[in-house]
This record gives C-alpha cells, structure tokens and sequence, in this order.
C-alpha cells in the first residue's frame, strides 16, 4: 500500500520517527492508503523551510506580480490535466458523490485562475495630506506577510486547500500546509502538481499529521507570521490561544448553525428545493449548512410534506456511482451524527423521516445515515442549537417577521443564514437584521470565488475568497516621500 509523505523544501519526505496514518474509503472501510505521521519535529523542520524561502532565497517574494500570475496559471492548466484524478480521490476519501468533488475540482482550477488575475490587477491608495510638514506624498503597499502556517478540514478537502493556498501563494507568502488526517490524497495530489509547475523549493511545505501535534506547533511556532484554519470553533479558540505568542495574525473560518427562514409568499416548491441543498449537500457536512428552518405557519404543513417526501426519496450509495447522498466521512463521525439524532428524539422533537444507518447490502461496512427531517422542534432543543455537520435538519414553526429574527439570531454563531420570499422589501430588511457574515435570498450554498467568505460572533475571524481573501495575507505598508526642495527650517525661532 503506497504511503503519502511530506514535502518539504522541494522534497518528498518521510516523517523523521517513521509512524504512519491509515486513510480509510468511508463508502466500503477499506483501507486507501498510508500517510507519514509527521510530529513536532518534521514540523519545526517544514517551518524552517518556508522561513528560509521567504527571508534568505526569497526566490518566490521577489517574483514579480506578473510570473506569480503566470506560475498560478501553469499550476490550473496542469490541474485541468489531472482533474478526473483530483476527484475521484476526494469521492474515495470524502465520500462525497462524484459530480459533487467534480465541481470542486473545477471551482479549486478557476480559483487559482481569479487570483492569477487578481494580482495584476490595479491596487493600493495614494493620499492628499495636509501641509503641516510642507509638501508631501502619501501612499500605500501591499506586502505579504511572510511565513504561513495553514490547517484545513476534510469536508472539502481540495477546495478549501485552493481557497487558502491560492491567495496565500499569489501575494508572495511562504506556507506551511497542513490538510485534514482524514482526507489529504487529493490535497498530497495537488503538491505533486506544484512540483510538476516547478513552484520554488520552500514557499510550499506539506506536514501530513495530527491537529494536536502539527497544527498546534504551527500555530505556537514565533517563526510563523500567520496562521488561518477552517473547522469547528473549538479548535479554532485553541489556534487563537496558541497565536498569542507572537501575536501574529490569524484568519478562522469556524463553525456555523445557520438559519434557513421561509415566509408564507415565497414559492414553495423552489423553498423546498433549496432546503433540500442546504441541507443535504455534501452528506450535510458543511459549516454554512441552513439546517436550522423556520417556517412560517400558513405554509408548515405544506412544506414538511414536499421536504419529507423529497428526503425519503434520495438515493444513497457509494460516491463513485453518483447517488443524492453518499456516506459520512468517518465511523467516528457517523456515530456522532446518529448521537444527535438520538437526542432530538429524546428531547421530543418528531423524527419525520430516516435518521438511521443504511447497512443494506453493499452499504453494511460504509458509513451511511438516512437522511433526517424533526419537526416540532424548540429552540431550546440540542439538535436546534448545535452543529450538527451531519444530514439533518429541523424545523420549527414562528408567526411573523420580528419573531423568525430572533429566532434566526438567537445562536452563538453567525457564518450564514437564507431568507425564502417574495417580498423584496422584506427580503432586505430581514436581510440586514441577521447577524451573518453571508446570506442568501431565495436560494442556499453558492459560493463565488470574487466573494468573500466568512461569518459573525464564534464563527470566525477574516475573510475568505474575492479582494478580501488576498488581503488577509498581505501587509499593508504606509510610504511618506518628502517632496520639499530643501530643509524645513522647522527648529528656527
């Protein structure tokens, strides 16, 4: 069985005590491969390398705007060339259904393509200042910041790779990588490409390993300048606690509880539809997911019945044979998932549908979970307050605008929301009343490479993607030029 290894400084290395990590195909439980297990001391070694290729080589820092763009380029085109590959590696080790990682292949290819643009694109301000020092020109620079230590989550595990190491990458920095335990093929995929376009050895650095060993020792390291992370907001406090060393700067993309409010003038059918992608897409293992739902009353029982109807008629099944919903990502995972539907039941919510392991045939040794709709649900109810990252949804009942608003707002996180009617004047105006990083009016879960990304409260820090997502790895310097002929004589009496 092939082990995956490290790539650090432009080599492929195993990690220095040798352990290794089984990656496991969550539709059958087969093994798919080994990875290195790396430790602190691979990681410290990976750290050296990026700040090595940032303060003394510089190779990659000095490159101009316009072979950076170029480089970005040759790293999609070489993408494209490999694409049937990248996503029926993230289909056997995500789970998810073919066409899903497909779309992710694509949207990871056209991200790296924004950002080539991006970067030579006009940028920065110049300023008219006052005379209080003669005359005076004021401008500013973007810089990168230096080295960057990135952690990612196995839900996405090629896209989320692109959406940090696209920008990160563009502005100039030097990085060290860190992919999920759970999912890293497709991402040990794409270094093997950025080796391919001929990347300078040392701004991208790959350490294959544990969050409590790797990514903490990213995150402590004084040798790091800034560290992003996307996962459970748990894990991000710790990240944030460990950054305080150095202050540097950190970037958290968290979790989310994210409401999905439908009014009785919207169209039903089509609210249905979407509830059904914002719940269940991506086996429902997704940060933004709008699986909390409010419906108004005039328009519940309708709903309930087309949602349940549409859920009980979703095909699961292994990834590769493209079904509605594939397994989730891990045992551990599933378990967790069917705890909380235990829960709802116990709590009184009313399991409308599913909410079971599928063990049928060749599903028994797979991770799969019936999708699941509660209804009568409370706010005060565990599967209506807590992430679940998991295919199921629960709806509760309210009666008008003011009270959907504090129901929507009424959660510790704020990554997204969605609001279902056909009023636009309400649409706005309940628009800007949820406390929500990004929301949708009368759809669920696109995303845009030109628009940021990111939430509210403890769902996050910064922003993702668009101008904001290369922004959060620049440095932004203040540049003042004398332009007075002569001395000020500014001592004189």
């Amino acid at each position: 069985m092939e082990l995956k290894l490290n790539y650090i400084d432009g080599e492929w290395k195993e990690a220095l005590g040798g352990g290794k990590r089984e990656v496991i195909n969550p539709a059958t439980g087969e093994l798919l491969a080994y990875t290195t297990e790396s430790t602190e001391n691979d990681t410290i070694e990976a750290i050296a390398a990026a700040k090595r290729s940032f303060y003394k080589t510089r190779q990659w820092r000095d490159t101009d705007g316009q072979d950076r763009s170029d480089m970005l380029l040759k790293i999609a085109d070489i993408m494209e060339k490999y694409k049937d590959e990248l996503a029926k590696l993230d289909t056997l080790d995500n789970g998810k259904p073919l066409r899903e990682s497909e779309g992710d292949v694509s949207d990871a290819i056209h991200c790296f393509r924004y950002y080539a643009g991006l970067i030579t694109a006009p940028s920065g301000y110049t300023y008219e200042v006052n005379n209080g020092f003669g005359k005076m020109h004021s401008y500013t620079v973007a810089e990168p910041v230096g080295v960057i230590g990135q952690i990612t989550p196995w839900n996405y595990p090629l896209l989320m790779s692109v959406w940090k190491l696209a920008p990160a990458l563009a502005a100039g920095n030097s990085v060290v990588f860190k992919p999920s335990s759970n999912c890293p093929l497709s991402t040990v995929k794409l270094f093997e490409i950025f080796e391919e376009a001929g990347l300078p050895k040392g701004c991208a650095n790959l350490v294959l390993g544990s969050g409590g060993s790797v990514g903490h020792t990213i995150a402590a390291s004084p040798d790091v300048d800034m560290v992003t992370f996307t996962g459970s907001t748990k894990v991000g406090q710790s990240i944030m606690s460990d950054a305080v060393g150095n202050l540097k700067k950190i970037g958290l993309e968290l979790g989310g509880k994210s409401p999905n409010v439908i009014f009785a003038d919207t169209d039903i059918d089509s609210a249905v539809e979407w509830a059904m992608i914002g719940t269940f897409f991506n086996q429902g293992q997704v940060c933004s997911a709008c699986a909390r739902i409010y419906v108004q009353e005039e328009i519940h029982d309708e709903f309930v019945e087309k949602l349940v109807k549409k859920a009980e008629a979703m095909t699961i099944g292994n990834g590769l044979d493209n079904p509605d919903i594939g397994p989730l990502v891990s045992e551990s995972q599933m378990n967790k998932v069917l705890g909380y539907i235990e829960k709802g039941k116990a709590e009184g919510a009313k399991l409308m549908c599913g909410g079971y392991r599928v063990t049928d045939g060749e599903l028994a040794k797979g991770y799969f979970v019936r999708p699941a709709v509660f209804d009568n649900c409370t706010q005060d109810m565990t599967i209506v307050k807590e992430e679940i990252f998991g295919p199921v949804c629960s709806i509760v009942t309210f009666k008008t605008e003011e009270e959907a608003i504090a129901m929507a707002n009424d959660t510790q996180y704020g990554l997204a929301g969605a609001i279902f009617t056909n009023d636009s004047a309400r649409a706005i105006r309940v628009m800007k009343e949820i406390r929500a990083g990004i929301m949708w009016i009368n759809c669920c879960e696109p995303t845009f490479n030109q628009a940021p990304w990111g939430g509210y409260k403890m769902s996050g820090i910064g922003r993702e993607l668009g101008v904001y997502g290369l922004e959060e790895y620049q440095e932004i310097k203040q540049v003042n030029i004398n332009l007075n002929k002569g001395v000020l004589g500014w001592y004189e009496n």
